[in-house]
């Protein structure tokens, strides 16, 4: 398999688009540990090698451990995950696959308690980000180095 387009040269504002998405995340009051699991489980489900493989050194270089990193995807069968990540996986996973749910009022009422409807907001626009470079980087076929 080889890299079929070189998104970031072929049009720079889109990626700048892109870019501005992060800035804001990166300016939320949401913890870097639950933003890269976030990026980590969504790009699970999405089948992204290239950003399971970022997201998951990026999650290392900030200090997650191997034993949550590596039960990330069966997250429901372990006790590692506190109540607040929980919620913010469920809600991951039901956007991440919305076309098969619509988001059902449960999951509302699982996320809803442990977040501020601003953090509320920041989580969703992370989800959508991370969803958006995982089609860039599939479409487009982004290996990992």
């Amino acid at each position: 398999m080889s890299q079929r387009l070189d998104f970031y040269k072929s049009s720079p504002e889109a990626i700048k688009a892109m870019v501005g998405l992060e800035q804001r995340i990166g300016k939320s009051g949401l913890e870097k540990s639950l933003v890269e699991l976030v990026r980590l489980r969504a790009s699970q489900i999405n089948g992204c090698a290239y950003c399971v493989d970022t997201h998951s050194a990026d999650a290392r270089k900030a200090g997650e451990n191997e034993r949550r990193l590596a039960t990330l995807s069966v997250w429901r069968e372990t006790p590692f995950f506190t109540d607040r990540e929980r919620a913010a996986l469920e809600w991951t996973e039901s956007l991440t696959l919305i076309a098969g749910n619509h988001v059902p009022d449960s999951v509302w009422e699982a996320v809803q308690p442990h977040f501020s409807p601003e953090d509320l907001t920041d989580l969703t626009l992370l989800i959508v980000a991370i969803n958006g470079w995982n089609r860039f980087a599939i479409a487009f076929r982004k290996l990992p180095a």
